[in-house]
């Protein structure tokens, strides 16, 4: 380990990283597009659920129906849906930055 008043020459440096090999590359690409499947998918099931017939006929609600109304309300629906919007912002940005890769 250097001392802190040592001073760095060429040869003491640390080796450049040898760049990532094809398969990494590879594996790292097929795990991005994943990604990006899993986002977008969903980000669309959560912007549509909240506001389908589904929404109001789902089991789990019968399970608290204290909160039904709550559930049931516009500004649920919306925040769900916003969260679904974010999912689907991800992917898109994460399909920009893997077509520049």
């Amino acid at each position: 380990m250097a001392s802190p008043n040592s001073v760095l020459t060429p040869e003491s440096e640390p080796a450049a990283a040898s760049p990532p090999s094809a398969g990494h590359r590879l594996r790292s690409r097929i795990q991005a597009i994943l990604l990006i499947l899993f986002c977008l998918e969903v980000g669309i099931v959560l912007v549509l659920l909240p506001w389908s017939s589904f929404w109001d006929r789902n089991y789990f609600f019968s399970l608290a129906p204290r909160w039904s109304y709550l559930l049931g309300s516009s500004y649920v629906r919306g925040a769900v849906s916003g969260l679904g919007l974010l999912n689907v912002w991800i992917a898109i940005t994460e399909f920009w930055r893997l077509r520049l890769w």
